[in-house]
């Protein structure tokens, strides 16, 4: 594993994890609903749907660690000053 993925997936850079694979959820739930509805699949929509749910609630997660450590960092840089 290559530095930057590391720094990328522990959080050093970018977003949190849980906001990459909640994203990555919602969209393969997305396709799998929108299977469900071609091939008459109403499990397989069923199922998309919940996908898309726990993708949403995994984003949000990601999002409030992101919003929490960006004021731990601005905290810590107030108090440098």
């Amino acid at each position: 594993m290559g530095i930057r993925y590391r720094l990328f997936i522990e959080g050093q850079i970018g977003m949190d994890k849980n906001r990459i694979i909640g994203a990555a959820k919602q969209a393969l739930g997305a396709a799998k609903e929108v299977a469900g509805k071609l091939v008459g699949d109403a499990k397989l929509q069923a199922d998309g749907k919940a996908e898309q749910v726990a993708g949403k609630v995994q984003n949000a997660v990601g999002s409030a660690k992101d919003t929490l450590r960006d004021a731990v960092d601005d905290a810590k840089d107030a108090l440098k000053r």
